[in-house]
């Protein structure tokens, strides 16, 4: 994982670039709990000091990111098998941040609803990325 870039934006390239550095990583205690393959609400009890984050899949100035979602094969939201795909929502919301003791990469944003916030964390996974 690259130093700490708080500002880089990344796109599909970069992710697949880091999502390939940790392909056999199986990660470590710090980021055990974290690990899902699918988006999840981030536990209240996480300890978020075990993240740091690397950049962002946000899109530069003030381009309004699309609330359009990319599931080509039926996937949906939640579906562990869901593409990632940064153009599209949620990922377009999105930071990147990384396991400071393996350096696992992990996807993180928030969710808005109408009466709460939810923090939501997803692992960076290779064959899951989409390139559109």
């Amino acid at each position: 994982m690259p130093p700490n870039s708080d500002d880089a934006v990344l796109d599909a390239e970069a992710l697949l670039r880091l999502a390939s550095e940790h392909v056999s990583n199986t990660g470590c205690a710090r980021c055990a709990a974290l690990r899902c393959p699918g988006w999840e609400a981030l536990s209240a009890t996480a300890d978020e000091s075990s993240l740091r984050r690397v950049g962002s899949l946000r899109p530069p100035g003030d381009q309004e990111p699309t609330l359009d979602e990319y599931h080509p094969n039926g996937t949906s939201y939640w579906s562990p098998r869901a593409p990632i795909a940064p153009p599209f929502h949620p990922y377009n919301r999105c930071d990147l941040w990384a396991c400071v003791g393996c350096g696992r990469p992990f996807l993180r944003y928030t969710e808005y609803g109408g009466y709460y916030v939810e923090p939501r964390i997803r692992e960076l996974r290779l064959e899951f990325i989409a390139a559109v």
